[in-house]
């Protein structure tokens, strides 16, 4: 919603801001609208074409990169809980606690990270109001530590399942780097600051626009799709650069698979 609200008024700035640039060109002194000075205009306004052209570009591979990473680094925290499931699973019914506590885990992060989905089913977890989307949750962490000290608790028979005990350490150990991972992936990287500053480029290539657009219906029509087409660039990429939820967030399916197989019998 936040998102919307800040396209919806950069839209308003930008066609304000050419209606304010035609309102000051109408009120100039006729010595001051004559040939030789609007030819700089033109030259200002594909400056500042070209300077925007190449920060929206610039910025759209950038999020694009990092949903992207985001996407992979969900699947591969999925994988790695899957993996480790059947890992203990293959070890035998004394993982049985364990496996219940990942399972909490998983259908814990599902509840949270997608609130607006239907909740996981025939799975107990902890209450999840009042944790966070994305980022660090200690209610989610302290689950992945107690499964780790009952792992560290077992007491291999012999040598296969000592063997086998290694390697359900090694696959938890990549849980918990892939969990990192995630929450590392999901951080925002426009600031606040940083958009308001590119609104007032835009702004500023809108009132150039106006100061030089002949006053008809075509020009009107030309300068508000312009500006919808630029606030919805922006949009999008304020949109991707918060892998989890609005219009293009990364979906729960990879979790939801790996909660269904986890819970096969």
């Amino acid at each position: 919603m936040r998102d919307i609200i800040a396209t919806v008024i950069l839209l308003v700035l930008l066609c304000a801001a050419a209606l304010a640039g035609h309102g000051v060109k109408t009120r100039l002194p006729e010595r001051h609208r004559s040939r030789d000075s609007f030819e700089l205009v033109p030259l200002t306004i594909n400056l500042l074409v070209t300077f925007t052209a190449i920060v929206l570009g610039l910025l759209t591979s950038s999020v694009k990169t990092g949903f992207d990473a985001a996407y992979a680094a969900r699947g591969q925290d999925a994988g790695a809980l899957a993996q480790m499931d059947r890992c203990l699973r293959d070890y035998g019914p004394e993982t049985d606690s364990i496996r219940g506590q990942l399972r909490a885990y998983v259908g814990a992060v599902i509840a949270s990270t997608w609130p607006d989905e239907k909740p996981p089913e025939g799975v107990r977890y902890p209450d999840t109001e009042g944790m966070p989307i994305t980022g660090e949750s200690r209610a989610l962490g302290a689950i992945l530590d107690e499964a780790g000290s009952g792992l560290r608790r077992l007491d291999p028979a012999d040598a296969a399942h000592k063997q086998l005990l290694s390697v359900c350490e090694q696959q938890f150990s990549d849980v918990v780097k892939s969990r990192w991972t995630v929450i590392e992936q999901a951080r925002a990287s426009i600031s606040w600051p940083f958009y308001w500053v590119l609104v007032f480029w835009l702004v500023i290539l809108f009132v150039s626009i106006g100061l030089t657009a002949p006053a008809n219906p075509v020009s009107v029509i030309v300068i508000v799709l312009s500006a919808i087409s630029i606030a919805s660039a922006v949009y999008v990429i304020q949109d991707l650069d918060k892998p989890y939820g609005g219009l293009f967030g990364i979906p729960s399916t990879s979790m939801r698979n790996a909660l269904a197989d986890m819970t096969a019998p």
